[in-house]
């Protein structure tokens, strides 16, 4: 009985054994699974570790060696294996700037995290590298390691140097940029913009860009600009938008699609640029350009038109003061001479426009030039119209031809009558005005400096934008047939700019129009001027005229009518012819008169040759041509006499007598002198 108790506790002792060998077994192949896994763990952070497009660096945390580093690393900085590991951190020149001393790894070992998101380091032959380095601290196996994950970032900080220079560019350029998404919301706008259209960036943000729809564009505008944008291509053009503050400017825009990588459109780039001023100053020039092919027109034709006119206006003259009063063909001459003279002034008003009329400035008191007009305007104006006079207090002076302040009044003052229908007001002023740099920069066509202001108001019927930029233009007329020969205006026009001057307009429908014209300052004493009184025709006191002209009828003519006032006349066709007459003639020749281009020799260079046979005698030079042929700039010398073709019997008359006065005085001068000795 107990042999057989004992047999049972040996077969159960065995039992539990071979249990506890099968657990034992059972854990050594976990262990080996276990070693298996952590060799595979190893192999695969090792793959990674040599696999890995960021440096790493391991050392060891109680001695700072360099335990371990991967090829990259070693690529980016140039360095070996070799010249890592076994290495003190501090000893590899790149880290120099991190880790130069013992004191700088100590800070890596007491931090479990050290990061620099920019921190320069140089390869071993002296390039620049930039990186973000980062330093954790870890157990391994029961051993401290510090790990650093270098990455390189220079091509990232490159790309953001550019990225940074590119928006400061956008920044600062001139025209505006506008970015979109895909959908036409505002995403980004630079300050250019808000100069431009006087939106600040976070108003515009998140808002559709019709907020600048000006209404001057119709839909199918719009719909052929989204057209052409949404299917990839970009779109030019020009269009008329809405500042914040509600004026109008004209803009140039090219709107470009912006795609992803996968072709896709993501958003949209326009860039603005305001040509506002661009297009009027095109239109001034255009208009300038207009103006000066009219004027040279006008120039050509006036020497011929001059001549002729000369031939009927003497010639009917000539045959008046043949006829009684009484007889009907002296009515009749006297309205060939009035259509004569009418043509005259059209031509005159023509050079003034092209600034091309003979001209003799002299320094004017504008005041007293106004004031010597005002009893011929009234007569003009008519009754119904009251003129109001303003003149200003210690007037800047300035230096034109008195003769063309008449003209700039008397057409500024009948524009100003015939704009009123019924009753009205028209006034007059004169002023100061100093323009300086900044409001000429802001005010094309104003030049900084000092001028006198002439304005002449009207309470009329005002005009609309479109007339006011034609009423300057040669035969352009608001009024009906046979109320205006478009010349008035135009005429202003050309004297303000010949005289370096400038003319502004304002005037709206229904509320009135004034003009203001500014002359330029001019110091130097002024002039009274005195109106001519009409007098009789002066006659001859017995002079001998010798008389050039190389066009047979104005020769012919004129020869005619000095006779008719009494003067000897020797008439030539040539100065060849001249020049040989005034060597035979056996008396004095007290006065020539010539025309000033003629061929083979002018009338300067005739007088010149001339004043060595006959030195007490005077010239009078006619011509039909424009002043800038007469003489230099469209001036006369002072000394010069001059008439203007074609001239009456009385201008003939009055100009000879004029020149001929000098004579006199110089003559009587003389006897003077040769008489002292004998008192």
């Amino acid at each position: 009985m107990s042999d057989i108790k004992a047999e049972t506790q040996f077969l159960i002792t065995n039992d539990e054994l071979h249990q506890r060998i099968a657990v034992l077994e059972e854990a050594l192949r976990e262990k080996e699974r276990i070693g298996e896994a952590l060799q595979d763990s190893e192999k695969r952070y090792r793959r990674l570790f040599e696999s890995a497009k960021d440096g790493i660096l391991i050392l060891d945390a109680d001695t700072g060696k360099v335990v371990d580093v991967n090829p990259f690393l070693m690529q980016l900085l140039g360095y070996s294996y070799d010249e890592f590991c076994g290495k003190y951190i501090w000893e590899i020149g790149a880290f120099k700037d991190i880790a130069a001393s013992k004191d700088a790894f100590n800070l890596l070992q007491n931090n479990e995290y050290i990061r620099y998101e920019d921190l320069p380091l140089e390869t071993k032959n002296g390039q620049p590298v930039a990186v973000e380095f980062v330093s954790n601290v870890y157990l391994v196996d029961h051993s401290k390691v510090i790990q650093c994950n270098i990455r390189d970032i220079t091509a990232h900080k490159r790309a953001k140097a550019e990225r940074m220079r590119l928006m400061a560019a956008i920044e600062q350029v001139g025209e505006a940029i506008v970015m979109t998404d895909a959908q036409g919301i505002i995403q980004y706008v630079n300050p250019a913009f808000k100069q431009m259209t006087g939106y600040r960036g976070r108003e515009v943000v998140g808002v559709n860009p019709r907020i600048l729809k000006s209404g001057k564009q119709d839909e199918l505008f719009y719909r052929n600009l989204w057209d052409t944008i949404s299917n990839g291509k970009t779109w030019t053009g020009q269009m008329v938008n809405k500042r914040k503050d509600g004026s109008l400017y004209t803009e140039e825009t090219t709107i470009s699609p912006v795609r992803d990588a996968s072709g896709q459109i993501t958003n949209y780039v326009a860039v603005q640029r305001d040509i506002t001023d661009h297009l009027r100053l095109a239109a001034e020039l255009q208009q300038a350009q207009k103006m000066e092919a009219v004027g040279l027109l006008a120039g050509g034709v006036a020497h011929d038109y001059n001549n002729m006119l000369s031939v009927i206006l003497g010639y009917a003259e000539l045959a008046l003061r043949k006829v009684e009063p009484t007889m009907p063909l002296h009515a009749d001459l006297e309205e060939i001479i009035k259509a004569a003279n009418r043509s005259t002034d059209i031509t005159r008003q023509l050079l003034a426009f092209a600034r091309k009329q003979t001209i003799i400035p002299v320094a004017l008191d504008l005041n007293r030039a106004v004031e010597s007009m005002l009893k011929m305007l009234k007569r003009l104006i008519g009754e119904n119209i009251d003129l109001a006079w303003m003149p200003a207090a210690d007037l800047y002076q300035v230096k034109m031809d008195p003769v063309q302040v008449n003209q700039l009044l008397a057409n500024l003052y009948v524009n100003a009558r015939d704009a009123i229908a019924d009753v009205g007001k028209v006034t007059i002023e004169t002023g100061n005005a100093v323009f300086d740099e900044t409001y000429c920069a802001e005010h094309p066509g104003f030049i900084p400096g000092e001028y006198a202001m002439l304005a002449v108001s009207d309470d009329g019927c005002g005009m609309d934008k479109e007339t006011i930029n034609q009423i300057f233009e040669p035969f352009f007329t608001s009024k009906e047939i046979g109320k205006g020969t478009g010349l008035g205006l135009s005429m202003v026009y050309g004297i303000v700019k010949q005289n370096n001057g400038f003319i502004n307009v304002y005037s709206e429908p229904g509320m009135g129009t004034t003009f203001r014209i500014y002359l330029s300052r001019h110091m130097g004493p002024a002039i009274d001027i005195q109106r001519e009184k009409t007098a009789k025709i002066p006659l001859s006191c017995g002079e001998t005229v010798l008389l050039v002209e190389d066009e047979p009828a104005i020769l012919n003519m004129g020869k005619i009518m000095l006779e008719q006032l009494g003067y000897r006349v020797l008439a030539a066709d040539m100065p060849d012819e001249a020049i040989r007459m005034a060597e035979e003639h056996a008396g004095e020749i007290q006065l020539l008169i010539t025309d000033v281009v003629m061929p083979n020799m002018n009338g300067r260079e005739l007088a010149e040759r001339l004043q060595s046979l006959y030195p007490s005698m005077k010239s009078l030079f006619m011509s039909g041509y424009t002043a800038d042929v007469v003489a230099h700039d469209g001036v006369l010398d002072k000394s010069v006499h001059f008439i203007q073709k074609p001239f009456s019997l009385r201008n003939l008359a009055v100009k000879v007598r004029q020149t001929l006065k000098e004579v006199e005085m110089k003559i009587g001068q003389q006897e003077e002198l040769g008489a002292a000795p004998a008192a």
